[in-house]
């Protein structure tokens, strides 16, 4: 067995992602569905590791101990741009959004009771490997396996964890190819590509200047150094948070509250965000924490996929792969018939679809990546960047456990 400490696991995580991103740019197919980076390097590496297994060749083990702090720092940096002025502006648009969600997770929970019923298995068996799973991700699928247990659901946590696992990948695979999808079908362009077909190809080309063009070397390395600063500054900004919503967090747990371990530092961080709006203290240098969140983001989703153990998912029984299929067909409908159209049928309301597939069936940092991806390529998305991230890293979390606490009841 090879294992792999913490910096070599982080190490590796980097490698993959780059390897990603060449595929991504190399693969026609890949780069028109904007299937993020993370995903095709994390998944390949998945790949390769569960072939040398069954060959027997070699096994591999990583250390993820740095795995949650990643994805805290995500969540951190998303508070961080959580300012109630913008959220006053999108209050509506978020309400439908996290309506049209806990719908979706109640219809989650009746296909997986079908598929364990015509199997001859409990429905709460369909509960757990529904919303579960797929709406709640990992944290929610652990935080209620218990109880599942307790209720006559064998291997409940192994169950759980697998099913959320596959829907990591298939929240990845498929946000992007169905956004894509949606925008080619209505000929939606974003800003970035609005604005290149207004520009004669011939002044882009000539009327392209690079920094050294317009600044002296001075002004450069003043340049460099703020950057450095605001790197700094952002990065620390980004930990007091954490640091903070730790023992907020901590908070919640003894007063009995099921939340993800991330909600603390998100909360800490909206609450520094509209202080420095108030008062102009600190000064967030918000280009510089959504950075940092994204990087965080990219190398959490890497190396949670290279280190999936393909080998449990194919043993799964096969009412988990016929719920799995049927999921994804019907998230895919639900985006295209009801999500698209409620959200106001442009082009943000496409990339929010691509974002409601990836926290849908896998987590939010799923939908985050397909978003970002999305835009990357075709320009800034403000609106769904504003509603997807509120929706899909807390308030659906509240909604889809009374969903599951419900069907518990229900079915218990």
């Amino acid at each position: 067995m090879i294992e792999l400490d913490l910096i070599q696991t982080l190490a590796a995580g980097g490698a993959t992602l780059f390897v990603g991103l060449a595929l991504v740019r190399g693969v026609p197919i890949l780069r028109r569905y904007n299937i993020p980076a993370a995903v095709v390097g994390g998944l390949l590496v998945a790949l390769l590791i569960t072939g040398a297994r069954g060959a027997d060749l070699v096994t591999f083990s990583f250390d993820t101990s740095l795995q949650a702090s990643l994805m805290t720092a995500f969540f951190t940096a998303i508070g961080l741009s959580a300012s109630f002025s913008l959220l006053r502006t999108g209050s509506g648009q978020a309400l439908l959004f996290l309506a049209l969600a806990s719908v979706l997770a109640v219809l989650q929970n009746f296909i997986g009771i079908g598929v364990a019923v015509a199997f001859g298995e409990s429905p709460l068996l369909g509960v757990l490997m529904s919303s579960t799973a797929l709406a709640g991700g990992p944290a929610t699928s652990l935080a209620f396996a218990p109880q599942f247990a307790a209720a006559g659901v064998p291997a409940a946590e192994s169950l759980a964890i697998a099913a959320a696992m596959a829907g990591i990948v298939l929240g990845g695979l498929f946000g992007g190819p169905i956004a894509t999808r949606l925008l080619e079908r209505h000929a939606l362009q974003g800003p970035q590509r609005r604005r290149e077909a207004a520009i004669p190809s011939s002044e882009m080309v000539s009327g392209s200047r690079t920094a050294s063009d317009e600044h002296p070397t001075a002004e450069a390395d003043d340049d460099e150094a703020a950057s450095v600063r605001d790197v700094l500054k952002a990065l620390t900004i980004v930990l007091v948070a954490m640091a903070f919503g730790s023992i907020l967090s901590g908070v919640f747990v003894k007063a009995g509250l099921t939340l993800p371990g991330y909600v603390g530092a998100m909360l800490v961080g909206s609450m520094i965000r509209n202080l420095d709006d108030a008062t102009g203290w600190i000064k967030i240098p918000h280009g510089m924490t959504s950075n940092v969140g994204a990087v965080c983001l990219t190398l959490f989703l890497t190396i949670a996929l290279m280190n999936l153990r393909l080998w449990e998912l194919a043993s799964l029984a096969l009412p988990l792969l016929v719920n799995l299929v049927l999921q994804v067909i019907a998230v895919a409908l639900f985006c295209g018939w009801i999500v698209f159209r409620v959200m106001g049928r442009d082009y943000d309301a496409a990339v929010m679809t691509g974002g409601f597939t990836g926290f849908m069936v896998g987590t939010t940092a799923n939908a985050m990546a397909v978003m970002g991806t999305l835009v990357e390529r075709f320009g800034p998305a403000p609106r769904a960047f504003l509603v997807a991230p509120i929706v899909g890293a807390f308030f659906i979390d509240f909604t889809n456990a009374i969903v599951i606490t419900t069907f518990l009841n229900v079915f218990s």
